[in-house]
């Protein structure tokens, strides 16, 4: 009598995968005319297919509506353990990865790229790969790295404000359409009520400014830590005078840097030159000083004395 191989335990992820094979082969879609519907590349439905790649939220409705699933594969998707295995955090990193899973509050300043957080799937990708990385390994650093954004992309997961260099919008990564993408998702995000995002003017050049990436993490009892990064090096500070510091630091560039809805004006014509496949670098400056100008004006109203005016008699 033969026995039968060992089949390894069929995750959540496979499962839902193969709902959506099902699904596309009672519609008669091949996975080519599912790609171009989106439009992706193939191997990304086959990578979903396989369980593989967890699909953005956005595509799931459009394979929803597309295979008639009336609202299930949204629901499933909700459902599915997509990091069920260890995440490939490297071991530099992975306290920094625990106490993301801890954090109650999230600070952040960034320089030269969009903060891991905040990342899309084919930014992270192009980011690994060309620190040259295999295709498996890079997928592995990019699963994991999706696996810390689950709670705090979320509505009612822990306020993070970013505070953003403008030159992290015009630091190409992965080319045009990764970048248009990744400006996207940053106004897309900016919508939940937990995140606040604002950049720097580069044109602001006497605002002091650190030369490195910073977080403040809030944990649980109101502790607060500093970290920071060098090459292959998470760096944690305690001292309370020194988180002080970094604080009043983070406040500053907070204050000095365009509000809210300034910013997403800024990564909207950003959004826009890549769409166009512009270089915004030869033609943001326009933009930002108009930003600028607008900012100094209103501060202008309002440290001006109110003269009252004279109201003609009747």
């Amino acid at each position: 009598m033969k026995h039968r191989p060992q089949v390894g335990r069929t995750t959540s992820a496979e499962l839902f995968g193969e709902l959506v094979r099902q699904l596309r082969i009672r519609a008669g879609l091949t996975q080519d005319q599912l790609a171009t519907a989106l439009p992706v590349d193939r191997s990304l439905i086959g990578h979903i297919e396989a369980g593989k790649r967890r699909p953005d939220p956005e595509h799931v409705k459009v394979f929803d509506k597309l295979l008639d699933a009336g609202g299930l594969l949204v629901e499933m998707c909700g459902k599915v353990d997509w990091y069920s295995t260890h995440p490939a955090h490297p071991d530099w990193f992975k306290k920094r990865a625990e106490m993301d899973a801890k954090a109650v509050g999230l600070r952040i300043w960034h320089t030269q790229l969009v903060p891991g957080l905040l990342q899309t799937p084919d930014y992270a990708r192009a980011l690994f790969t060309r620190k040259g990385l295999s295709p498996d390994q890079a997928e592995a650093r990019v699963q994991a790295r999706l696996s810390r954004q689950e709670r705090f992309l979320d509505a009612d997961g822990p306020p993070l404000r970013l505070v953003l260099e403008e030159s992290v919008l015009y630091n190409v990564v992965g080319g045009a359409d990764v970048m248009r993408d990744q400006c996207a998702h940053l106004l897309n995000v900016q919508r939940t009520a937990n995140m606040v995002i604002q950049v720097l003017l580069a044109a602001r050049k006497e605002t002091p400014r650190p030369t490195t990436s910073l977080s403040l993490i809030v944990l649980p009892q109101g502790r607060e830590v500093l970290y920071s990064e060098s090459v292959n090096s998470g760096h944690f500070v305690n001292d309370p005078s020194v988180v002080r510091d970094a604080g009043r630091t983070y406040d500053l560039l907070r204050t000095e840097s365009l509000s809210a809805s300034e910013t997403a004006a800024l990564i909207r014509d950003v959004m826009e030159r890549y769409n166009q496949r512009d270089d915004p670098r030869t033609q943001h400056g326009d933009m930002a000083q108009e930003q600028l100008q607008r900012r100094q004006r209103r501060r202008l109203h309002r440290g001006s004395p109110r003269i009252p005016r004279r109201r003609p008699r009747p």
